[in-house]
């Protein structure tokens, strides 16, 4: 019985994964295949997200690389690859997205952070301790008298490694 569970588990888990790409088919041209090869690396994989087109074995990686192989092949050029890309997956698509108002976050966003975390340890370390006045002639008496009931009155709980109990052993 815990096998077939087992078994079970296993053929759903292979039926869920992504089925492999198709094989790459290089374009004949060596000139257009190099210029597809550029293309791959700048190009980001929409499932894996950290790895371009070039080295990623997801599926859509492998269509997306037969995408831009076959436009290369219309004789696109690869400004309007990319635009095309973006058109279809967004600017996320690009590894080094174009400078406009929708990706300022992404291009600026960083800067401003170390910017703002700077402004902050600067006026943390501007701050003024808070003034500190002398006490009052009363206050300095009933200080002293606070002092000398604490030497006379010890703390209880307090006890010292050289404390001995009353059959003369230590703590």
């Amino acid at each position: 019985m815990r096998r077939a569970l087992l078994i079970s588990l296993a053929a759903v888990g292979l039926m869920a994964a992504e089925p492999a790409a198709a094989p790459d088919r290089p374009l004949p041209d060596a000139r257009q295949e190099a210029r597809a090869r550029a293309l791959f690396v700048d190009i980001r994989c929409v499932v894996c997200q950290h790895e371009s087109i070039a080295d990623s074995p997801a599926g859509i990686a492998g269509d997306m690389r037969r995408l831009v192989r076959e436009e290369i092949a219309e004789g696109r050029s690869d400004a309007a690859i990319r635009e095309d890309l973006v058109r279809r997956y967004g600017d996320f698509v690009l590894f080094r997205p174009p400078v406009r108002p929708a990706t300022w976050l992404l291009w600026f966003g960083p800067l401003a952070l170390v910017v703002l975390a700077g402004i902050g340890l600067m006026l943390a370390g501007r701050r003024r301790p808070p003034e500190v006045t002398a006490l009052s002639a009363e206050e300095e008496r009933r200080l002293t008298e606070l002092m000398q009931e604490q030497a006379v009155r010890p703390d209880p709980d307090a006890s010292s490694p050289n404390d001995r109990h009353g059959d003369g052993s230590t703590i």
